[in-house]
């Protein structure tokens, strides 16, 4: 089974970095594949809606989302991990998926998709909006079903979720990737 975990802070050190190498380290425990890709220094420019990959599969931009949606089309399942801005997923993680488009129609493996957030916010409703976001990109890929997700809220400063117990509910969601 390959794992994909797609980081989507560009904060050194993030908290929801944290949660990705967490959910990472229970899934490779399991004999799992993981690869790990942050987006930091990645080079994503948004959609432009000409819809040429809906014809080619291909995206006219040229950067680096073309190596990335490889990644995404060949796993078995990926997670995400994004640090929650303003009750909605980050700005990366939006482009990300949106720049996802070449794959719709095609023959992908993903199946099981998971969220990983954190936010200063703790309120338990803070992740809804994400949820509901990356749940509308699911529905579009009928073989995928959004399999889990942790949110750790109250946390904003780089590291200070050491210690939390979102860690250890990330380290055994990815110890489920394989059930």
């Amino acid at each position: 089974m390959k794992v994909l975990v797609v980081e989507t802070s560009l904060r050194k050190n993030s908290n929801s970095d944290r949660l990705a190498e967490a959910f990472a380290r229970g899934a490779a425990e399991t004999g799992a594949e993981v690869e790990t890709v942050s987006l930091k220094g990645k080079k994503i420019g948004f959609c432009i809606g000409c819809l040429s990959c809906q014809n080619t599969g291909k995206c006219v931009l040229k950067d680096d989302m073309a190596e990335l949606n490889r990644k995404l089309h060949d796993c078995d399942a990926v997670a995400f991990s994004t640090p929650i801005y303003y009750y909605e997923m980050s700005g990366q993680m939006k482009t990300f998926l949106d720049r996802a488009n070449p794959l719709y129609g095609t023959d992908y493996r993903f199946q099981k998709v998971y969220l990983l957030a954190t936010a200063t916010d703790d309120a338990e409703t803070t992740p809804d909006r994400a949820l509901t976001g990356l749940d509308g990109w699911v529905e579009c890929f009928e073989r995928a079903t959004l399999a889990g997700s942790v949110f750790v809220g109250g946390v904003t400063d780089p590291g200070e979720i050491d210690g939390n117990d979102g860690l250890s509910e990330a380290y055994a969601l990815g110890k489920s990737v394989k059930e």
